[in-house]
C-alpha cells in the first residue's frame, strides 16, 4: 500500500470518529470518579448507565432522572472557587456552556480540572456519545447495552411505520421555539423522530442555526404552507414555554390549515431533542399523534 493511500484511509478513519465536539478529550484509559454535568442529557444518559455515584454535581435545570435530584447544583454561572472546592476530576458541559463561559472554563483547566464539551447534533452522534460517556465514567459495556437495546426498540417501531407509503404519510411543521419562528434543522434528533414515528417533515429547507439543531423559519416561509400543513407539532419545555393557545392566537396562522382544523399538539422537548434513551418514548408519542386510531 503507498504512503498515499495509506493517508487517506487514516483520514478516512479519523473522520468517522469525531462525529461530535469535543474538546479536551482523555486517552481511551482514563476514566473519572467526581464528575460534575452541566447539561441534563450528560446526566440522565451517566445515570442511565449506573453513574449516578460518579455524579457529585449537576445543573439548576436538571430533573430527571428522579434519583439525582438532590445532588448540588452547579452552573456556569458559578465562580470558578465554586468548583475547584467540590474537587471534581471532571466537569462535562456543551458547546453553549463554552461559549458563554471561556474564563471559567479557562480557570478550571488552569486548576487542573478536565473539562470536556459534548453535544450531539443527530441520532448517528448521540450513539458515538453514548460511547465516550460510557468511556469516561468507565461504564463502556452499558454504554453499548444502551445502543442495542436503542436500535432493538427503533427496529421494532420501524415494522409498523414502513408499510406506510411515503406520500399516505402526513405532512407536519414541527416547531422548536415560537417566539422565533424556529424549526429543528433536516438533519436533527427532533426530525429523526418525526421521520421515524412516520411522519413527513414540510421544512426540508430550513436551515440550521450556528451548527446546531435549531433552524430558522420565518412566518413567510411557514405560511407558504399554509394548505398543506397537516399537523402543526411543537416541542414545549424550557427552550418553548408555548400553548396551544398561543400558536392559534399568532397572527396570520388562522391561515395555516392544521390550526383552523385544530391539529396542533405539543409535546414534551425532552422526549423529542435531547439525546437520551427516551427519544424512543418521543417516538412513539409522536406516531400515536399521527396516528390516532390503531390500524
Amino acid at each position: 500500500m503507498n504512503i498515499l493511500l495509506r493517508l487517506i484511509l487514516l483520514t478516512a478513519i479519523i473522520q468517522s470518529l469525531i462525529v461530535f465536539p469535543l474538546s479536551a478529550a482523555e486517552p481511551a484509559a482514563t476514566t473519572f470518579k467526581r464528575i460534575i454535568s452541566l447539561y441534563p442529557a450528560h446526566t440522565e444518559n451517566l445515570a442511565a448507565m449506573g453513574a449516578a455515584d460518579e455524579l457529585i454535581g449537576i445543573s439548576p435545570s436538571d430533573t430527571y432522572p428522579p434519583e439525582i435530584l438532590t445532588k448540588r447544583r452547579f452552573s456556569h454561572h458559578d465562580n470558578a472557587e465554586k468548583f475547584i472546592a467540590a474537587q471534581p476530576d471532571l466537569v462535562l458541559i456543551r458547546p453553549m456552556v463554552a461559549r458563554a463561559a471561556p474564563q471559567l472554563i479557562e480557570q478550571l483547566r488552569g486548576a487542573g480540572i478536565t473539562v470536556i464539551s459534548l453535544q450531539p447534533r443527530s441520532i448517528e452522534e448521540m450513539l458515538s456519545y453514548w460511547k465516550t460517556l460510557g468511556r469516561l465514567s468507565g461504564k463502556d459495556s452499558k454504554a453499548n447495552e444502551m445502543t442495542e437495546e436503542f436500535n432493538r426498540e427503533l427496529e421494532k417501531i420501524q415494522e409498523n411505520t414502513r408499510e406506510i407509503a411515503f406520500e399516505d404519510r402526513p405532512l407536519v411543521y414541527f416547531e422548536s421555539i415560537h417566539s422565533k419562528m424556529k424549526t429543528f434543522s433536516p438533519t436533527s434528533i427532533a426530525i429523526f423522530v418525526l421521520e421515524h414515528a412516520g411522519g413527513r417533515n414540510i421544512a426540508t429547507d430550513a436551515k440550521s442555526r450556528k451548527n446546531s439543531n435549531i433552524a430558522s423559519y420565518g412566518k413567510e416561509q411557514i405560511l407558504s404552507h399554509a394548505n398543506d400543513i397537516d399537523i402543526f407539532l411543537a416541542q414545549q419545555g424550557r427552550m418553548n414555554r408555548v400553548t396551544v393557545e398561543i400558536i392559534e392566537q399568532e397572527p396570520g396562522f388562522q391561515a395555516i390549515r392544521a390550526i383552523r382544523e385544530g391539529k396542533i399538539f405539543l409535546v414534551d422537548e425532552q422526549l423529542v431533542s435531547r439525546p437520551t434513551e427516551r427519544i424512543i418514548k418521543g417516538i412513539k408519542l409522536v406516531n400515536k399523534i399521527l396516528y390516532p386510531v390503531s390500524r
